[in-house]
């Protein structure tokens, strides 16, 4: 069904924030969310902490700038560390290098001096540094680097933060203070070189990261923050994906899911931001107790006091986002909608948040309720511009959907994005594709239109229409039972670009270029059982496609339902269109297929004769006896389709007619007497040109069926069907051979 807006939710609804505050305090009381000081993603424009995830990284030229730590015990002599970010130096508290490295293990407990800043720091011995990389070694500053950090804990070396808030640098950088810290850097740098402390300075490409809110480089900083500690909400969440509970649609994505939740760190959930759900901690003014409850205390639970202070933090975004498959539902209150809903099927998400959003997802529901939110994840790429481009205001390159759904409609805008695509890949906004899109849409309603003209009067039942189905009613049938079978099965893979394309070409190509054209004669003779029957079956196939095409173009085909003989209130609420094999004729088919075939083969040969459309033509045809009964029994849809005046059906065995334009189509023989119409010279070479394509044809399958290993590995009835294909164009071929003879 489509969307219940009696339901509609914003993340800052009470309910939400009930639960929010509930998941809150839940995981505080387990020991799984803390405040501590530790190292964080700091945005020094936006003001405000950022998670891990919330942080875009690129690589952007810089500089490694080798820089000379003199020796406490002989100020002559050097210890050489690179780095991209000197004026961090005077956050600087050791410098490590690997126990294993040889360059450096005889040195391991010596001291250094930063240099310009006069401070002792030891040389000390970790598994961190890359011995492949710069010198091999590390300068350690645990207030401004995260690796850094971890280090300063595992040697408790002592924690220096020399920037302020705003990306200024502070009172430790003596006479910097206040300056910005690219501007310190280059004054800095200048400094080292005059005072003989640089080695030498090359250039290189290093990754940073930037505030995905602002764009600007993010600066890590140690601060008192709330975290939530996620080893042990992370087990389940792996095991969930490895144990295919939740399933990523296409498989490819599970690799990022399973990535992030193996490399993942705490997770730092307090923002400095003004809007969001406010942490639901307070703090005693009297004694600096911290109580976390999801209603305010009036008193402190240590000393009693009354002057008690909410903290003015708020949570990240994605941690009431992650509650939101079962927020919605009521939860933490166990209510009918939780009952019924939870949890939910599937998932629709583009693959830039599957860690901002999914995991998250997944690891707070299976804490929350035990359960996997989502049984799919089914995810979709971008919408790019025409040229394959990110869509951004710097370019200027964005579409306005509104403008769009003016000039074409809303139905053919998203028919547009949902054709032409796989799961998980980005699409192209695409302008051709859009008008093509709105055409589909012209022509269904033009197709409809055509349909609710004809139907007037009481329609005949269905009982009745079935025992009347002519070949095409059977055959369109059969084509739409095929339809719906095709898009449930594309539906059920998640492929719903070729969903969308498959109900496209029924209703253009067989329906309305086919079925309609061909039902034409029925439709504007005689009234009776069969203009009845005709009528029944156009209303039976439009109403199923219809169904089949309203997820994709909703509000056109409630238009077109309205109008049509209906039951209930909306297309939303029918039941959808069951694949039936019953309905299935395969005969009907193929004879339809021949018919069909043979109009395609004269229109070709009109158009290349350059016979007036309207123009009027004699055909006759050559045929085997199975053959002549569906040529008799629907000659009157031949004369229609391709303007002939005058049929005459013969056995194969007949004299052949000279002077015509040939065809030949699954074995029958096609001429069109057009003496005076048509360039004798032309059609020789027209002739010349079937025969070399069946030529090639013939040559193509004789060596695939001469192929030992396709003949011998290849399925039994795949091999057949080749061999029926060759004997058939071997027919053709004489036949055509045999009318350039006659020709010439």
């Amino acid at each position: 069904n489509s969307c219940d807006w009696s339901r509609e939710r914003f993340t800052m609804d009470e309910g939400c924030n009930e639960a929010v505050k509930e998941f809150f305090v839940n995981l505080y009381n387990k020991g799984l969310i803390y405040k501590g000081n530790r190292i964080i993603n700091w945005c020094p424009d936006c003001h405000t902490t950022l998670s891990d995830a919330e942080v875009e990284h690129e690589d952007v030229p810089g500089n490694y700038y080798y820089v000379k730590y003199p020796y406490v015990d002989n100020p002559d002599e050097f210890f050489v560390v690179a780095t991209t970010r000197p004026e961090t130096m005077f956050g600087d508290v050791a410098i490590a290098a690997h126990p294993e490295d040889e360059r450096y293990k005889h040195l391991i407990g010596r001291k250094v001096i930063v240099p310009l800043i006069g401070r002792e720091i030891p040389i000390i011995a970790d598994e961190y540094p890359d011995m492949s990389k710069g010198t091999g070694a590390l300068k350690i500053t645990p207030c401004h680097d995260p690796n850094d950090f971890e280090i300063g804990l595992r040697h408790d070396l002592e924690q220096i933060n020399c920037m302020n808030e705003d990306g200024t640098m502070n009172e430790e950088a003596g006479k910097y203070n206040g300056m910005d810290r690219y501007e310190c850097r280059k004054l800095f740098v200048k400094a080292l070189e005059d005072n003989g402390f640089m080695l030498k300075i090359e250039k290189t490409d290093h990754n940073v990261g930037t505030c995905y809110r602002c764009h600007n480089i993010v600066e890590p900083r140690v601060s008192d923050q709330w975290f939530v500690s996620m080893k042990s909400l992370a087990e389940p969440a792996l095991k969930a994906g490895a144990e295919k509970e939740v399933e990523f649609v296409p498989e490819r994505f599970t690799k990022i899911y399973t990535h992030w939740l193996e490399n993942i760190r705490d997770w730092c959930i307090s923002r400095q931001l003004w809007w969001g759900h406010r942490i639901p901690a307070y703090y005693c003014q009297e004694c600096g107790e911290i109580m976390v409850s999801k209603e305010a205390p009036e008193r402190c639970t240590k000393c009693g006091s009354i002057d008690i202070k909410q903290d003015e933090d708020v949570l990240d975004t994605w941690f009431s986002s992650g509650l939101w498959p079962f927020s919605t539902l009521g939860w933490p209150n166990e209510t009918e909608e939780l009952k019924y809903f939870y949890p939910t099927d599937v998932l629709v998400t583009g693959y830039d948040i599957i860690f901002f959003w999914v995991v998250r997802m997944v690891f707070s529901a299976l804490e929350a309720t035990g359960e996997v939110p989502f049984k799919h994840v089914f995810i979709h790429g971008l919408v790019r511009d025409a040229e394959g481009r990110k869509m951004s205001k710097s370019l200027g390159n964005g579409v306005d959907p509104l403008e769009v759904i003016d000039q074409y409609g809303a139905d053919a805008l998203r028919f547009m994005l949902m054709t032409g695509i796989s799961p998980g890949n980005d699409t192209r906004f695409n302008i051709d594709r859009l008008e093509s899109s709105r055409n589909f849409a012209n022509k269904l309603w033009n197709a409809s239109r055509f349909v609710l003209m004809n139907i007037e009067g009481t329609l005949i039942d269905k009982k009745t229409a079935k025992k009347n189905y002519k070949t095409e009613d059977k055959w369109i049938i059969s084509r739409a039972n095929k339809a719906a079978k095709d898009v449930k099965e594309n539906l059920d893979k998640f492929e719903l670009g070729l969903a969308a394309q498959r109900v496209y070409d029924f209703i253009w190509n067989e329906y309305c270029d086919w079925y309609i054209e061909i039902v034409k004669p029925r439709l504007y003779g005689e009234e009776g059982t069969d203009k009845d029957t005709a009528r029944f079956v156009l209303i039976k196939v439009l109403k199923n496609m219809l169904k089949l095409l309203h997820p994709f173009m909703p509000f056109i085909t409630e238009e077109i339902w309205q109008a049509l003989p209906h039951q209930g209130e909306t297309v939303m609420l029918a039941h959808w269109p069951a694949a039936d094999d019953q309905l299935l004729d395969p005969l009907a088919e193929k004879e339809m297929g021949l018919i069909m075939n043979i109009t395609r083969a004269i229109r070709n040969i009109r158009a290349d004769a350059g016979v007036d459309p309207g123009r009027k033509v004699e055909a006759i045809f050559l045929a085997e006896e199975d053959k002549q009964k569906i040529l008799t029994e629907n000659r009157l849809y031949l004369e229609t389709l391709v303007g002939l005046n005058k049929i005459e059906i013969q056995s194969d065995k007949a004299v052949k007619p000279g002077k015509a334009m040939t065809a030949v189509v699954e074995g029958v023989e096609i001429y069109l007497p057009l003496a005076g119409m048509v360039d004798l010279e032309l059609e020789a070479k027209r002739l010349q040109k079937e025969l070399s394509t069946l030529e090639g044809e013939r040559k193509r399958l004789a060596a695939k069926l001469a192929n030992e290993q396709f003949v011998t590995k290849a399925p039994p009835i795949v091999v057949e069907k080749e061999r029926q294909k060759l004997a058939d164009i071997e027919i053709d071929y004489e036949k055509v051979k045999s009318r350039l003879v006659e020709l010439s």
